[in-house]
């Protein structure tokens, strides 16, 4: 039944590869535990008890609450499938209570690192330095994440009307525009790209490619983020992920509607994107208490 829930949400739903693979994992882990093989699974002889004492095993082990979330979410989407599809009777998952977790705030880079991050590299010619710059500018004024950049094509760029076509989670399409300095740079970058590679333009062309002239990969674009970043900021996350947050932050500082925020990062919930009010809230908080004479009296 695994098999068929994974030919479901891979075929069917259309997620991603990533998160595809992530259910599948947890689900073998879950049978792990049970000592019986991922084929051989049957939901029927499953009980709540049996996910709460894995959950509970999981805490004790030492797995954060939030991975503990997501396993158990990995299991609430399998159950509702087999439900669905009349496998099972009922969801054993719907009364089992989530372990409770603090929300971090999320962190960005200051406006200066971000600037700090590009000089050197703006200068420089060569395919790489050209290229890193350019991944880490897009990430930065877009907000898109990793894996849908590296999912760029030349087609899904229009450099005349200064936008950007990007497929995100279970391939939900969204447009973002950009300036006309970026679309610039992204003329130059593909100049330099197909003199190097011997290509040109096309649709169906990767737009940014690995040392090997291949499409490049989501990890080459966390090593590259990481290892840029890490030279400029002091925070201890250097992640994509963390430019995506720095986009979102000044966008909402600098007066953009919450609603549009959600629209540009492709979130399907608003209350994803309010995060980013908690943490322009501790701004304007720290502000006061430092600058107010009575704020600390």
């Amino acid at each position: 039944m695994i098999r068929k829930f994974i030919d479901y949400i891979t075929i069917e739903r259309h997620y991603s590869k990533l998160t595809v693979q992530a259910y599948e994992q947890d689900l073998k882990e879950f049978c792990l535990y049970l000592h019986v093989a991922p084929a051989l699974l049957d939901p029927r002889l499953v009980t709540d008890a049996d996910i709460k004492d894995w959950m509970i095993s999981l805490l004790d082990a030492g797995e954060k609450p939030r991975t503990v979330r997501r396993k158990l979410s990995s299991l609430r989407s399998f159950w509702r499938f087999m439900l669905r599809v009349g496998y099972v009777e009922k969801d054993i998952t719907r009364a089992i209570i989530a372990p409770k977790m603090d929300k971090p705030l999320p962190v960005f880079f200051k406006q200066s690192e971000m600037q700090l991050a590009q000089e050197g590299m703006d200068y420089a010619d060569d395919f790489l330095s050209v290229r890193d710059s350019l991944i880490i500018d897009i990430l930065y004024q877009t907000g898109m994440r990793e894996a849908e950049l590296a999912g760029l094509s030349d087609g899904d760029i229009d450099l005349q009307l200064c936008q950007v076509r990007v497929f995100g989670k279970r391939r939900k399409e969204r447009i973002i525009p950009f300036g006309n300095e970026l679309a610039q740079r992204v003329q130059s970058y593909q100049t330099l790209r197909n003199e190097q590679f011997g290509l040109t333009n096309a649709p169906a062309q990767p737009l940014f490619l690995g040392n090997k002239g291949v499409r490049i990969t989501v990890d080459q674009i966390y090593k590259i983020v990481r290892a840029r970043m890490g030279e400029v900021s002091t925070l201890k996350k250097h992640s994509p992920h963390v430019l995506r947050h720095t986009f979102a932050t000044e966008m909402l500082n600098n007066g953009a509607d919450i609603n549009t925020i959600k629209t540009l990062l492709g979130h399907s919930s608003l209350a994803a994107t309010q995060v980013y009010t908690h943490t322009t809230f501790e701004q304007l908080r720290n502000a006061y208490l430092q600058a107010h004479p009575r704020a600390k009296k």
